[in-house]
């Protein structure tokens, strides 16, 4: 009577990195992906808390290659480095590992902010939390480890309006928001620019009807032109 062996195909390792500031989360996401394939997958999960924490696992020479990365977008920044968003770290990863697959997740449901983090750092998998379930989580996860790109419902949606979007600003009036946001004085900004001073606060109040500021503030102004990516 032959004795018969049955072999069995080596697990492919997958490196993980997860980078949010709630722990619940981080292990909401930890029990999906080890319920993924555990016949054909095994995972090593790193995590890390804000910015901080996640640039120096990234940095370190003794932290592995990862494969794919879940990063937050909006945690405590690392100012010391310039490290202000999950959208940093991103570019961060890119340049170390370039092959990892990134999976930015935010509660950011501006189209502008949505079509800027695809422009500046086209993710893998890019999820509105408020899409978030288990089984849709296994689902992007599924996309992304075969080498898909996956966007929640919420994204998909808003790139379909995307072509109704209007709002558009000129080089002029980025520098002058970005001054701002620097703690230019209003009075100082003509230095950076070749226009007049006239002329810099008649953009600036065309800017603040173009988003329908209800303040009129310059600090609303920087901060909604945050919000809706037209700032970095």
């Amino acid at each position: 009577m032959n004795n018969l062996t049955i072999e069995t195909k080596p697990l492919i390792a997958q490196n993980i990195l997860i980078v949010d500031d709630h722990p619940f989360i981080i292990q909401g996401y930890k029990n999906a992906i080890t319920r993924y394939k555990p016949d054909e997958y095994e995972f090593s999960i790193s995590q890390a808390k804000d910015c901080q924490s996640g640039y120096e696992i990234i940095t370190n020479t003794e932290s592995p290659v990862f494969d794919i990365a879940f990063l937050d977008i909006s945690m405590p920044a690392y100012d010391e480095e310039g490290i202000f968003s999950g959208e940093d770290l991103a570019k961060v990863l890119m340049q170390r590992m370039p092959n990892c697959r990134i999976i930015l997740l935010t509660m950011y449901t501006e189209i502008l902010k949505i079509k800027t983090i695809i422009k500046t750092i086209n993710p893998n998998g890019l999820v509105i939390k408020n899409d978030l379930t288990f089984d849709e989580l296994l689902y992007a996860f599924d996309k992304v480890i075969k080498n898909e790109i996956y966007y929640s419902q919420s994204v998909l949606a808003m790139l379909s309006q995307m072509q109704e979007v209007t709002i558009e600003i000129d080089q002029f009036d980025k520098t002058i928001l970005f001054q701002l946001s620097k703690g230019t004085k209003r009075s100082e900004i003509s230095q950076y620019l070749p226009i007049s001073s006239s002329a810099i606060q008649r953009r600036m109040d065309d800017m603040k009807v173009l988003l329908e500021l209800k303040e009129g503030t310059d600090e609303e102004l920087v901060r909604v032109a945050k919000s809706k990516g037209l700032l970095l």
